[in-house]
């Protein structure tokens, strides 16, 4: 697409249609505006892989018209992406001072704390980047300092809510300042681009501070262990697990080395200032099982986590059993069902009771439900709205809410859509590439690349390699090594591992003298016949690879 002039433009590369990896651009007179960059996580779908991102290949193309990036708040499917994908933009990056700790953590790890700039900005202060003048507006969710963002420009105010709700007791921090989400729909807001999570949802999401109670009057029933997992990044959740064990005399101990780094990122920005350190792992396994609560990572289920270990009887200190409690206060993010329930699975085995949110009153949701949002409607006014961060039902369903609280359009777009908000009606006026890195080990690699396609091959199908040696007259010498990873034991089939190698001879031995003196062909006959072979004998057409050797 060309370069914008007097326009303004919003470009989706990861968010809208799914939920994670946030990647949000907007265009005005030539520069373009980053809001939030996060990722998403891998499941048993995604061998090997971990961490996936939006491809940011649009805004590399022009990184010299990149203003900035600003966060709207610190969780990894917004800000997680930040440290790989920093080096191919080089922009400044503007965030909260909670954020901001927990992202030059992340810069330190990647090694870029001498070279990526993070200025912190806070609601009642604006930045100027551009034609953009981006003005922080406080909101409530489950992490501390959440932000949604007014972009003024001169075609209008754009509302990027970010992530929110409207907590009427958050417990850290205040409360939204509808006051000022009202005054800016007085002056007149263009357009809304809002959070789509929880349009299914009746009513409101609810408040950390009846979760804090509800929390203290639970732990009180329990007279062994008690383990609970949650979102590190939740800062009041953790408050309240640690208020609610001290309300009932026993101590606290974090399980899990994200847990210690939100600690850390907390009490440095003036969070947990009432709260006594909590014990380490080893100071845990000493206190009596009456006096103790394990805070844990892992509620969704992460097989590196402290509470997989834990449930898994694998953990170097801290162990459950019959008459212990493990408290899952969270929610089951569409995906990470089944990796849950192996948990579970491991935890009742051992004698632990479970306790879910279906259970006992332990958990409330961040994102706002449709009462909140018909409110947020209400307060800012704007004459269109396109939904974001939700899979294609959320965006559906949230258009069809502003429809019914009055809005005069909305737009139901994807990743990669381009929209002119302004000047004049709102319309899609092009479509730019898009596209996945997953994090692969240490590198990012294109989720459509070949590596990434043979190894769900491999994955679904097993591989195969066979070792061939032929002289220059066209002579096999010595028989064809296979190995059939996945699919064959030698050592236990070993009658249908010598007739992949007699499908090899045959082949071979069927090609014309020429052919057999040509590499590629004497490679794809053998490739096929054994791919053949496998699919009539095992029903899997592996991914083979045929080493040839020419003497």
């Amino acid at each position: 697409m060309t370069t914008v002039t007097e326009e303004l433009l919003f470009v989706p590369l990861g968010g809208t249609g799914e939920i994670g990896m946030n990647l949000n651009v907007y265009g005005c007179r030539g520069g373009w505006l980053v809001v939030d960059m996060g990722v998403s996580f891998g499941d048993d779908s995604t061998p090997g892989v971990e961490l996936f991102m939006a491809d940011p290949a649009f805004l590399v193309e022009r990184r010299k018209d990149v203003l900035g990036l600003v966060l709207t708040h610190a969780h990894e499917d917004h800000l997680g992406a930040v440290a790989h994908l920093w080096d191919r933009l080089r922009c400044p990056i503007y965030a909260s001072p909670f954020a901001a700790q927990l992202l030059k953590g992340k810069l330190r790890e990647a090694g870029l704390q001498d070279r990526a700039t993070v200025k912190v900005i806070s609601p009642g202060q604006t930045v100027t980047l551009g034609a953009f003048t981006v003005e922080p507006i406080h909101v409530t969710h489950s992490i501390p300092e959440p932000s949604s963002l007014a972009l003024h420009t001169p075609f209008g105010t754009v509302l990027h809510t970010g992530d929110w709700k409207f907590d009427p007791q958050p417990l850290i921090g205040d409360v939204a300042d509808q006051k000022r989400l009202k005054a800016l729909g007085d002056a007149g807001i263009t357009a809304l681009v809002g959070d789509s999570t929880n349009v299914f949802t009746p009513g409101i999401s609810g408040s950390e501070a009846d979760v804090r109670e509800s929390l203290i009057g639970l732990l009180g029933k329990y007279k062994r262990k008690i383990a609970v997992a949650c979102f590190a990044t939740n800062v009041t959740r953790v408050e309240s697990i640690a208020k609610a064990a001290h309300a009932n005399r026993r101590s606290v101990a974090l399980v899990g080395r994200s847990l210690w780094r939100i600690d850390e990122a907390a009490r440095q920005c003036g969070y947990f200032q009432d709260l006594p350190p909590f014990l380490t792992e080893q100071e845990a396994a000493a206190v009596a099982p009456e006096h103790i609560v394990y805070l844990c990572t892992g509620s969704q289920g992460e097989p590196r986590a402290a509470l997989a270990r834990i449930a898994q009887q694998n953990h170097p200190h801290l162990s459950l059993g019959p008459g212990d409690v493990c408290i899952f206060s969270s929610r089951i993010i569409p995906g990470n069902e089944k990796a849950i329930f192996q948990v579970q699975n491991h935890l009742a085995r051992s004698g632990v009771e479970i306790v879910t949110e279906k259970d006992h009153f332990v958990h409330v949701s961040g994102h706002p439900g449709r009462v909140e949002l018909a409110k947020m409607l209400e307060l800012t006014r704007p004459k269109l709205v396109i939904p974001v961060h939700g899979e294609r039902r959320h965006l559906d369903a949230h258009a069809e809410l502003a429809e019914d609280e009055g809005v005069p359009q909305s737009l139901v777009i994807e990743n990669g859509t381009v929209v002119r908000i302004a000047p004049g009606p709102a319309e899609i006026v092009d479509h730019v590439p898009t596209g996945r890195l997953a994090l692969d080990g240490v590198r990012l690699v294109p989720w459509d690349s070949p590596i990434m396609r043979s190894r769900g091959k491999v994955v679904h199908n097993g591989s195969a390699v066979v070792t061939l040696v032929v002289d220059r007259k066209g002579a096999m010498l010595g028989e064809p090594q296979v190995s059939a990873h996945g699919l064959l034991d030698p050592e236990h089939e070993t009658e249908e591992h010598d007739a992949v190698v007699e499908a090899v001879r045959e082949a071979f031995g069927g090609l014309a003298h020429l052919a057999r003196l040509n590499d590629e062909v004497v490679r794809e006959t053998v490739r096929l016949a054994v791919r053949r072979h496998l699919k009539s004998s095992h029903g899997k057409k592996p991914l083979t690879d045929v080493h040839l050797v020419r003497i």
